[in-house]
């Protein structure tokens, strides 16, 4: 269960006693952790997974779900045109040619 929520980034917080911070970035609700070693933390995670849930629950709300795979992108008509002319030549779907593009962009993120 705790594998669809996704941790942005830890980092210490700068105090006499090393703290260990977290966020959850796939959903709009705030949900942070933290803890003071790396078994410490993961429990501080999961817990504050399950607290959003218990939450949800008594709010009567459903937990927010990650990314569902579609969303809205908005560029210019010459550039929609290339690509789908570029993608009908590579016989594949405008989609298709979209997400390996993007796929490519991204291994060149660190």
């Amino acid at each position: 269960m705790y594998e669809q929520f996704f941790i942005d980034r830890t980092r210490k917080k700068k105090q006499t006693k090393v703290i260990f911070h977290g966020d959850v970035i796939n959903t709009k609700d705030v949900i942070t952790f933290q803890g003071t070693s790396v078994k410490e933390i993961e429990k501080a995670f999961k817990d504050s997974i399950d607290d959003y849930i218990k939450w949800c629950k008594e709010e009567g709300v459903n937990p927010e779900k990650p990314y569902s795979g579609k969303f809205n992108l908005r560029i210019s008509p010459e550039l929609h045109r290339e690509i789908a002319i570029a993608s009908t030549k590579m016989n594949v779907s405008l989609n298709k040619f979209v997400e390996k593009a993007l796929i490519d962009e991204l291994s060149h993120v660190e």
